[in-house]
């Protein structure tokens, strides 16, 4: 009982905290908890006439499409690598461009920002043009340049080693922006006397940077990432079907899980194989998180998530 009144008054003293996040509480419950209960047509052969209830129980053999299958260790490996990639990338820059823009003083830095931020409200379908633009065999920017080099053209959606650079090109460029103005806005939370202090010291600017801008946005970088962590296993469907333009002779470096169950759907139409992998994905997403909270907390307990 007097931990169910400390509850309460602690609901009544942030109240209006509480009313103002019902909405995200609301969506959440709707989109993401709701739904779970769709998870049992991964373990059933689904058919429409018979609906969820009525369709046959088959265990996981379901799962058994994405685990036999020939192409699973090359899409494995992609969604896995790609991700890393991304993660390990983004993150850098991200970090590089937030802190020059600490630098950048007056209306400047928002113009800076508008730029960089522009990318990331294109849909993939748009970057996916645009990149075609650079890309095209016969009239892409990219082979003009080349020809005006003297250097040979490229048939870029028939060769799959330049992939990995280009996809991760594409990436940064739509992403980094959203990315720096969090780092960014972290970096407007420090609190400016340490600066002070460090100037007094006789610290420079790249000093201050690696002793207190980077050191007070850890937690920030740590959070982000164990949540990055939770995704490796789910591919970005967007980039990897869109920019590649769903060339059959790429699928080697640019085919990840997402991309490759979507084609089998859309030929073979099982709703139940295709629940399987979101499945599977959603389970080892989950166990990815805890290990990195695990890891990180064991390291350093403040920055950890739980």
């Amino acid at each position: 009982m007097r931990r169910i009144g400390r509850e309460w008054k602690l609901w009544m003293k942030h109240r209006a905290l509480f009313t103002l996040s019902l909405p995200g509480v609301l969506y959440l419950l709707i989109i993401a908890y709701i739904p779970m209960a769709g998870i049992v047509v991964a373990f059933k052969d689904y058919r429409y006439d018979l609906g969820i209830a009525g369709s046959e129980w088959i265990g996981f053999k379901n799962f058994e499409f994405l685990f036999a299958s020939e192409a699973t260790l090359i899409i494995t490996r992609n969604t896995v690598l790609y991700n890393a990639s991304y993660i390990l990338i983004g993150t850098s820059a991200a970090l590089l461009l937030a802190l020059l823009m600490n630098e950048i003083t007056g209306r400047w830095v928002r113009y800076y920002q508008t730029a960089m931020f522009l990318p990331h409200f294109l849909s993939w379908v748009v970057v996916g043009y645009v990149t075609y633009a650079f890309l095209d065999q016969q009239n892409g920017f990219a082979n003009q340049i080349m020809a005006w080099l003297g250097l040979q053209s490229r048939d870029w959606y028939f060769e799959p080693e330049p992939w990995p650079y280009l996809l991760n090109l594409v990436h940064l460029w739509k992403t980094v922006g959203f990315s720096a103005l969090v780092y960014y806005a972290g970096i407007m939370g420090i609190d400016s006397d340490y600066y002070e202090a460090a100037k007094l010291d006789g610290a420079n600017r790249l000093q201050m940077a690696l002793r207190i801008t980077l050191p007070m946005l850890t937690p920030l970088v740590l959070i982000l990432l164990i949540v990055s962590i939770g995704q490796m296993f789910r591919g970005d469907f967007g980039l990897h079907y869109f920019i590649p333009n769903n060339s059959g002779l790429i699928y080697s470096t640019t085919d990840v899980i997402d991309t490759y169950v979507y084609r089998a759907l859309r030929m073979i139409g099982d709703i139940g194989m295709s629940s399987a992998v979101g499945v599977y994905q959603s389970v080892v997403g989950l166990i990815l998180v805890f290990s990195a909270n695990a890891i990180i907390r064991k390291i350093n307990p403040d920055n950890s998530l739980w």
